[in-house]
């Protein structure tokens, strides 16, 4: 065995990550999926209609946003 630190997996992937995407692209990254987690999961997941109706309409209002500055 060696006598070398080895940093944690999980701190070895954010490094990683942060080498080959940037500060910046991080950001975006991180951004994304917490969207994706708090927006679009709810959408498809939640037994509650009215929580799938209100994370139907922000993800909506979302993509709106998202036509008006990029338009496909």
């Amino acid at each position: 065995m060696s006598n070398e630190s080895r940093p944690e997996p999980t701190v070895a992937l954010l490094h990683e990550a942060l080498e080959l995407l940037g500060p910046v692209g991080l950001l975006v990254l991180v951004a994304v999926l917490l969207v994706f987690a708090g927006v679009v999961l709810p959408t498809i997941w939640s037994r509650h209609a009215y929580r799938r109706s209100a994370a139907r309409s922000t993800l909506n209002t979302l993509l709106r946003a998202l036509r008006r500055l990029y338009p496909f």
